[in-house]
């Protein structure tokens, strides 16, 4: 045997062991992509159901963006597995499959809230980064992320979390485009599909909670107003803002943000921003930002933010971004 046969028999060695280690990690991540399309395709026939519609081939190839064929394949395989029933052309859950997609959703719209209030990510990315981190969530994790976070009840976007006992209540809400001019009326949710019209919906302001009324439509557009600001949309983007009746008092129709109050001004607090939840919620609540406690800005930094306020007896400093999401009613405008 000459020197060099025990260098090749290391190179061979290191070869097999690397195209060993490829091929398990190639049949790994097919496994993965296998997993996750289904479980993208049980949260999309969910959400049909939820929505009072019923999924199809069509809507699935589409929602997944594969070919019929794909489509038609994980059909198959849900079938089997005993996900989904076929009634003619269209597709139901069985329990077990609305179970499991459930789980999905309710990991989904968690990781939104996180990465929202606790990581700070901009809006339209949040929907991007659940949808990654969605797939390796599992229920316990699930759980304890929900905890951590004061058991938060809406995603960013207004939609309900699932519990863990499966429970989700009833879709509410009525399109931008459907909702009668002149009426008092609350953004309940913002629909984040497609992501550009999302986008534009957060580049204008219009946030989960706002109170807003229409006051002009045209098949060009919808002018919506605030209060303070108006809003110029087309009608495609508009109809991504669902409505709901304005809550019957409207004294929060009237509230200004906490941080537009000039220093020294006192006022009242109303309550906190449907926008404002999980360990954000929490503290300013332990704080003692309750309904009825009276506010002061007391101190103000040369910059302007953050601000100190007087609360309960003690100094609070809040960044303007805190202070926006209180709402209160200056004392000479109070009842």
């Amino acid at each position: 045997m000459s020197a060099s046969s025990p260098w090749l028999f290391a190179l061979f060695a290191l070869a097999g062991l690397a195209a060993y280690l490829v091929m398990r990690w190639t049949r790994r991540r097919h496994a993965d992509l296998g997993r996750h399309r289904l479980e993208d395709a049980l949260k999309h026939l969910f959400d049909r159901e939820y929505r009072d519609r019923r999924g199809s081939l069509a809507s699935l190839a589409g929602a997944l963006r594969v070919s019929d064929r794909t489509a038609l394949t994980l059909v198959t395989r849900m079938q089997t597995q005993g996900l989904l029933v076929a009634t003619g052309s269209e597709f139901d859950l069985t329990p077990e499959g609305e179970r499991l997609a459930l789980q999905v959703i309710r990991a989904h719209r968690l990781l939104e809230r996180y990465f929202a209030d606790e990581a700070r990510l901009p809006l339209p990315k949040v929907h991007a980064a659940a949808e990654r981190g969605e797939h390796h969530l599992t229920p316990e994790a699930a759980d304890r992320l929900s905890a951590s976070m004061g058991h938060p009840q809406v995603d960013p976007h207004g939609d309900p979390i699932p519990t863990r006992e499966g429970f989700v209540p009833p879709a509410t809400g009525t399109p931008a485009t459907a909702w009668p001019l002149n009426q008092l009326a609350r953004v309940v949710h913002l629909e984040d599909e497609p992501p550009i019209s999302y986008a534009q919906l957060v580049a204008e302001g219009i946030t989960v909670g706002q109170i807003v009324r229409i006051i002009d439509a045209s098949p060009e557009r919808l002018l919506l107003t605030d209060g303070e600001n108006e809003f110029r949309l087309a009608p495609a983007v508009a109809a991504n803002i669902f409505l709901a009746a304005a809550p019957a008092s409207a004294s929060h129709a009237a509230a200004v943000r906490l941080a537009d109050l000039s220093t020294g001004q006192a006022a009242h607090v109303l309550g906190l921003d449907d926008a404002c939840q999980g360990y954000s919620r929490r503290r300013l609540m332990d704080l003692g930002f309750t309904e009825g406690a009276t506010i002061r800005p007391a101190l103000s930094t040369f910059a302007g933010d953050p601000r100190a306020y007087e609360i309960r007896g003690t100094l609070v400093a809040l960044r303007r971004e805190q202070a926006s999401q209180v709402l209160v009613q200056p004392l000479e405008r109070a009842s």
